[in-house]
């Protein structure tokens, strides 16, 4: 058994381990994954000072909680919620040091959807082709977070934390504005179906997970019928099936997809987009590639 450690006593309603992401391997059918609000997990791991791609710990809507194994340093970004160490109160972005033994408890976010918790070394659990992200698409990567699960912590890095604190951005809200860029297959909807895009809101609906968000809101017609040919996707397709609400896709995608795209959410919007809890409300402006 690892000297450091940290121990599942309660996943919440869903806990992953992710990291940069499984990427290259798009041309044998595997997406990349990844932290889903890549800009969080990545602060957390500055924080520790960890490296690029460090392993850590995705916590949907709160309800995880830990026990330290052996004395580690932690950070807590994202949606922000309540934080506990050791039975104290802690803060979101912030080193956070948790003794042999204590425990690290996190509550339901007041904003947001997800959560990270990176801890100084990262996760040391087995890669998958090259990632230890769980990818709950295709099933590759750890199995989400059981009570019970010991999960080993690497060797901490030779460099130290320089800063005890940072800013956050404001994460989640009732109403965001993301910026996309239109096309592949905007030329397959009528304009109307364009307009109404960019001139509309959607709702998140509760159908949505790590692969993607389905979109309740102003009917999408389509110029052109028929089948379109299965095609490469990307993250943040905002793909349309047959019944017109649209799906946007995050970070456990598929690669492939048969309906059309009529737009993607530029990439530095995507962080927001998967803090979108369901009932946020989703506006798109059309901004240059």
């Amino acid at each position: 058994m690892a000297d450091r450690a940290l121990e599942v006593l309660a996943p919440g309603p869903l806990a992953t381990v992710q990291d940069a992401g499984r990427r290259g391997h798009a041309a044998l059918g595997v997406g990349a994954s990844g932290a889903a609000d890549a800009a969080s997990y990545a602060r957390a791991n500055r924080l520790l000072a960890n490296p690029e791609g460090a392993a850590a710990l995705e916590a949907t809507m709160g309800g995880l909680a830990l026990r330290a194994r052996g004395d580690v340093w932690v950070a807590v970004t994202g949606a922000p919620c309540p934080v506990r160490v050791g039975g104290r109160g802690g803060a979101t972005a912030e080193v956070l040091r948790l003794r042999d033994g204590e425990e690290l408890r996190l509550g339901p976010p007041r904003r947001g959807l997800r959560s990270y918790v990176a801890v100084r070394g990262g996760l040391d659990v087995p890669a998958v082709l090259g990632s230890r992200s769980t990818d709950v698409l295709s099933g590759l990567g750890p199995e989400p977070l059981r009570a019970g699960d010991v999960l080993p912590v690497g060797e901490p890095p030779r460099a130290f934390p320089v800063l005890d604190a940072v800013p956050e951005p404001p994460v989640g809200g009732d109403r965001l504005e993301l910026g996309v860029v239109l096309g592949p297959r905007d030329d397959w909807f009528a304009p109307e179906a364009v307009e109404a895009l960019l001139g509309g809101e959607f709702e998140v609906t509760g159908r949505s997970d790590r692969v993607g968000m389905r979109l309740a809101g102003p009917a999408l017609p389509r110029a052109v019928g028929g089948e379109l040919p299965t095609e490469g996707m990307v993250p943040g397709s905002l793909q349309v099936p047959p019944d017109g609400e649209p799906v946007l896709f995050l970070a456990d995608h598929p690669v492939t997809g048969g309906y059309p795209v009529i737009a993607v959410v530029r990439s530095n919007d995507l962080p927001s987009a998967a803090q979108a809890r369901p009932g946020t409300r989703l506006a798109f402006t059309a901004v240059s590639p």
